[in-house]
């Protein structure tokens, strides 16, 4: 919190304080110094024991007991951004002492863009009691002056003035912990087992306190005991861990430098929590993509073995993207013209295809997890936000497109479609086809993918690779099972003429690839997917140069016949159309994304959906414009007050990275609906959206 935040905090507080304390400045003190229980507002208070008796020379266990009324809090001993934990102020008897009050557990407790640490319902604070040895037996009397602060949505100061009558006697029985204060005394959070560990790692913005307790944790939340030291309201992700947990706290905007030590109580559940004081090492911090935070889907359950088997699935299903089906269509056009050969040369060719899109995978990750440990946070697709990949890449395609379209031949080489050459240079082709497949998949991410690669690229580097391995050999297995029963291709159409029609087909698919490239790539200085409409309207005067040249193909391949004439003007006339023609904008106004603008929404009780998006990602401008922008979706965000934000990633954005984290994702596409109660969990939709899919979720998460 800023220092114009705490200002307004306190401002705040104290005017609630003031609305609520009588004109002559004292407040009504309850209670008469008997144990209560005695009715405040709010609450009710009371001073009870384990025994009443005491022996000299020994201790016994007393304690304040507050009861509230419901959706009213009391706070802990670091109440958080506002309030003050409640006191006692004892007169006791000579050769008696109170130790300090003690707090158990407690919880965060939210109020609008705030957070608070205490309790509701009830809460016991305990006090030890010791008698000194020279103390004589007999009664003896306890005075109490008590205070406190109890709050909902405004804060009431109060006072009592409670006591105990006790007895001081040498028969005086061991005390049982019954009732409150015993249920009290088993919730105060205790010293690490011996066999506990805890180390604290502070980044720039984060500490990360990793906690090894020799069992998988899933749970944990930190109480700092020093104010100012975290931003108390920030999620806190989690990552479980086979032998305990990883947790996560954001560094309070106060905090100039890093702090010594940190001390606070780590809470892994409700009974069960730890005093812990550990030094801060400085340190780098790799982001949390699979990691769990209160308010975000919990994925906890995600294994190395899970994930391996949705990257797979997910690799499997990538090649029905239309950036990498008509890469596999070739393939297996590759596989009729080539059935003559001998089966073992053809396996060779599935295995070396293979080997390509590995041997493609692992030099992305390679490069992904040596930016992550120079302080980057890049995710899948990363190299799309690069000018001189984009460049190459759409270089690359456009001259394989050109071969396709039957300028010349290298697509012979390239995609091993029969021929001498095939035979010759047949598994450079097949190794680079692989290559080729994996680039142009890069854009896409299919379904499962998300889920896998955010986990994968939370991991250490050996289990990262083995996710992306299963990955590359999910997108190889279709065309390496065709390669090993060549029979199967017996479900595509027979050899014939029809084949360089469909290479010709093919080369417009990937032409209109570089036209998105090219947009893609002008994005990248023009403001991204939010902006730069610019930019989208040479892509569609580019769309308007692939149509002409569609008519012209007609007219060579039916040349001096009225009814190719007529189909080339037709097709002239709609790819003119295209940057002629300007529909009326009736969509809603999407607001760049920021962790301000969400909170503010949220605070507002509106619900949000968010868009993560990107030029470079094709699914993203698929869902967008089938679905995000139909008209049915657009009615209910408006009908709902949906505050629609959109993340572009376009460019390397270090907070959408931290976003997209936070809600266990590493990729785009990516869509969160966050409903409009506070301290609602955050919806993640599938990468490929329907108007079923949205219209659904936006029902589920706009009930009030």
């Amino acid at each position: 919190m800023n220092i114009n935040g705490r200002i307004s905090k306190l401002l705040l507080l104290a005017c609630a304080l003031l609305i609520h304390i009588p004109a002559h400045s004292q407040l009504q003190v309850v209670g008469d110094g008997g144990p209560g229980p005695v009715k405040a507002q709010h609450l009710t208070a009371e001073l009870v024991s384990l025994s009443p008796s005491i022996a000299p020379g020994g201790t016994l266990q007393v304690g304040l007991v507050l009861t509230l009324e419901e959706h009213w809090h009391v706070y802990w001993l670091n109440a958080g951004d506002s309030g003050e934990p409640p006191k006692i102020i004892w007169t006791l008897p000579d050769g008696v002492t109170a130790g300090p009050m003690q707090f158990p557990i407690p919880s965060r407790l939210p109020l609008g863009p705030l957070m608070d640490f205490g309790y509701e319902d009830s809460v016991a604070f305990p006090v030890k009691l010791t008698a000194a040895a020279s103390v004589k037996p007999g009664p003896i009397h306890l005075d109490a002056k008590v205070n406190w602060l109890v709050c909902r949505e405004v804060c009431i100061p109060g006072k009592a003035h409670l006591g105990l009558n006790l007895t001081v006697s040498p028969d005086a029985a061991p005390a049982q912990p019954v009732g409150a204060l015993g249920e009290a005394l088993s919730l105060i959070p205790t010293p690490l087992p011996a066999n506990a560990k805890l180390t604290v790692t502070g980044g720039k913005t984060d500490l990360v306190l990793t906690l090894i307790t020799g069992k998988r944790e899933t749970d944990a939340e930190f109480y700092p005991v020093d104010q100012d030291q975290i931003a108390n309201a920030a999620p806190q992700p989690v990552e479980p861990l086979p032998d305990g947990i990883r947790l996560r706290v954001h560094h309070s905007d106060d905090l100039k430098t890093l702090p010594a030590q940190l001390h606070g109580v780590l809470k892994l559940s409700d009974t069960v929590a730890y005093d812990v004081t550990a030094p801060v090492t400085p340190g780098e911090i790799a982001p949390a993509p699979g990691s769990t935070a209160p308010g975000a889907p919990d994925t906890s359950s995600v294994t190395v073995l899970g994930a391996i088997g949705l990257a797979f699935v997910g690799g499997i299903i990538l090649n029905l993207m239309p950036c990498v089906f008509p890469v596999l269509f070739l393939k297996g056009l590759a596989l009729l013209q080539s059935s003559g050969e001998e089966r073992s040369r053809l396996r060779s060719h599935g295995i070396v295809y293979t080997l390509g899109i590995l041997v493609s995978f692992w030099a992305i990750v390679g490069v992904l997890l040596a930016l992550r440990a120079g302080g980057s946070q890049a995710g899948w697709g990363f190299q799309l936000q690069s000018p001189v990949f984009l460049t190459l890449l759409a270089a690359g395609i456009f001259f394989f497109a050109l071969s396709l379209a039957g300028l010349f031949d290298i697509g012979l080489s390239l995609t091993s479609v029969g021929g001498e050459l095939a035979q010759k240079q047949g598994y450079t082709g097949s190794f680079f086809t692989g290559v080729l497949a994996t680039v142009v998949a890069t854009p896409c991410t299919a379904p499962l993918m998300g889920a896998a690669i955010g986990f994968a690229l939370a991991q250490p580097a050996g289990i990262t690779f083995a996710v992306f391995t299963a990955l590359g050999l999910g997108l190889a297995t279709p065309y390496l099972l065709l390669s090993f029963q060549p029979a199967w291709t017996r479900i595509l159409p027979r050899p014939g003429a029809w084949m360089e029609i469909f290479k010709q087909i093919t080369a417009v698919i990937f032409f209109a690839t570089v036209i998105w490239l090219t947009y893609v790539y002008g994005s990248l200085f023009a403001g991204g997917a939010s902006g730069g409409q610019g930019i989208y309207r040479v892509a569609l005067l580019l769309g308007c140069f692939l149509t002409l040249a569609i008519a012209g193909w007609v007219l060579g391949k039916w040349p001096a016949r009225w009814s190719s004439t007529i189909a080339a003007i037709v097709i002239a006339a709609l790819g003119l159309a295209i940057p002629l023609y300007q529909p009326k904008d009736t969509t809603l106004v999407w607001t760049p994304y920021s962790q301000q603008a969400l909170d503010q929404a949220r605070a507002a009780g509106h619900p949000v959906f968010i868009d993560f998006t990107a030029a470079w990602c094709l699914s993203c401008q698929v869902n967008e414009r089938a679905v995000l922008k139909s008209a049915d979706v657009q009615h209910q965000f408006s009908k709902n007050k949906v505050t629609l934000l959109r993340a572009d990633w376009t460019q390397y954005d270090p907070e959408i990275t931290k976003q997209l984290a936070s809600v266990n994702r590493s990729g785009v596409p990516t869509y969160v609906i966050y409903p409009a109660t506070k301290n609602s969990t955050p919806d993640v939709l599938p990468e490929l959206l329907t108007k079923s899919i949205v219209l659904t979720a936006l029902e589920k998460d706009t009930k009030q």
